[in-house]
């Protein structure tokens, strides 16, 4: 344990020697920030014309914050997500592996599960950094409305889940090149390929559609979390998914082992 802490402690420093904390964290904002705003704004203004006019009144009886602004903008953060989370894992192993460094690191008295383990933990650390900043958004929704806490919270649940799968298939992206611009198109590449599954399953046949709506990482998001939803399937789904990647990085670097 005392050196999956020394090298968790090393990778979060070094996010914040760099810029690339602070240009990933700022983006991240930047953009969340703007896409609240346009949502934020399209439900003011619907509430505005519906408290001014009887007929719109009637046939919008029942707007619903959590609906119109929680629901969408937890989708709009997971997107935002799958944007900016491989230029934060691009270089976990890539620049190890470029600097030569990895070869001190592997011959450490270290397990290479220490290892991953460490730098997956620094990973999720600037991750929880960057949620944690969105919570304004919701303190502001709440001053205007009334939003589930329900929904608020398993929502962040479903962002944390989501993330560490997100950076565990990153990390493992990384681990198979030495070129960092590569492992991030890798990492995107692979997010976006299981982000279209769900998207794919209408084309399919029955079972196979079922196999890829599960395989799929926005179904398990749109339709339990974003809803209020704790379901134990989902969880689990993230959780497999995240150890499998990690078995996958820890087998990688067991084949640089062998190669030397």
């Amino acid at each position: 344990m005392k050196n999956f802490f020394l090298i968790f402690q090393k990778e979060f420093r070094s996010y914040f020697n760099s810029p690339i904390a602070f240009v990933v964290i700022t983006i991240f904002l930047i953009l969340s920030g703007y896409f609240f705003h346009g949502i934020f704004l399209n439900f003011s203004t619907i509430s505005f014309q519906v408290a001014t006019n009887a007929i719109l009144a009637r046939q919008n009886n029942q707007l619903n914050v959590t609906e119109m602004v929680v629901r969408p903008f937890f989708d709009i953060i997971s997107m935002v997500m799958l944007i900016m989370l491989p230029m934060l894992t691009m270089r976990m192993f890539s620049e190890e592996k470029k600097s030569g460094t990895i070869e001190l690191l592997l011959t450490y008295p270290v397990k290479d599960s220490e290892v991953i383990l460490g730098k997956f933990a620094g990973c999720m650390g600037i991750f929880t950094i960057m949620v944690l900043l969105t919570v304004p958004c919701f303190i502001l929704i709440g001053l205007f409305g009334e939003p589930e806490l329900g929904v608020v919270l398993s929502g962040y649940v479903g962002l944390f889940c989501m993330g560490a799968a997100f950076i565990s298939l990153g990390i493992f992206a990384s681990s198979i090149t030495e070129n960092q611009i590569i492992a991030a198109v890798l990492s995107f590449a692979s997010l976006l390929i299981f982000l279209m599954m769900g998207y794919s399953a209408s084309f399919a046949s029955e079972s196979l559609g079922n196999v890829l709506k599960y395989l799929s990482f926005m179904p398990h998001m749109y339709n339990s979390f974003a809803k209020g939803v704790l379901d134990t399937e989902d969880i689990i789904y993230y959780v497999l998914f995240t150890l499998f990647c990690i078995f996958l990085n820890m087998r990688s670097l067991e084949s640089k082992k062998w190669r030397g």
